[in-house]
């Protein structure tokens, strides 16, 4: 018999060992922390404030970006600025590729190495708020 069988089949036969703990008995009474009624409201603090994240430095108004997700992902379009929210402000143009107008998160995007001039474009009236939802009544 091999030798590697011989211990098998020794510790096989060898008694088995069982621990027996005692159980634990209930506690009655009011045992460990004291925990305050739901209705008390601790003090937080201040809210931080959310300040908007920094742009890559390859994108800037006039990059050509590439979008990477959404209903228009694959499309070339090209970056007009930073919102206040964060998000980057992009357009096709729409008469080029029909993208519109639209808001975007930066690690959605690629930036390509090709610029565009502005000139012309006047994007300061252009705000998160003007894609805002209106209320429905």
């Amino acid at each position: 018999m091999a030798r590697g069988q011989k211990v098998l089949k020794l510790r096989a036969a060898a008694k088995k060992i069982t621990l027996k703990y005692e159980t634990t008995a209930a506690v009655e009474g009011a045992v460990g922390k004291y925990y305050p009624a739901d209705d008390v409201v601790a003090k937080k603090g201040p809210t931080p404030v959310r300040n908007a994240p920094k742009v890559r430095a390859s994108i800037t108004p006039g990059t050509v970006l590439i979008l990477l997700a959404g209903r228009f992902r694959g499309k070339r379009v090209v970056c007009l600025k930073q919102l206040t929210s964060g998000l980057l402000l992009v357009s096709g143009p729409y008469s080029m590729n029909g993208v519109p107008l639209r808001r975007v998160n930066q690690k959605y995007v690629i930036a390509t190495s090709t610029k565009v001039p502005l000139t012309g474009v006047d994007t300061s009236k252009i705000d998160d708020a003007m894609f805002k939802r209106e209320a429905a009544s």
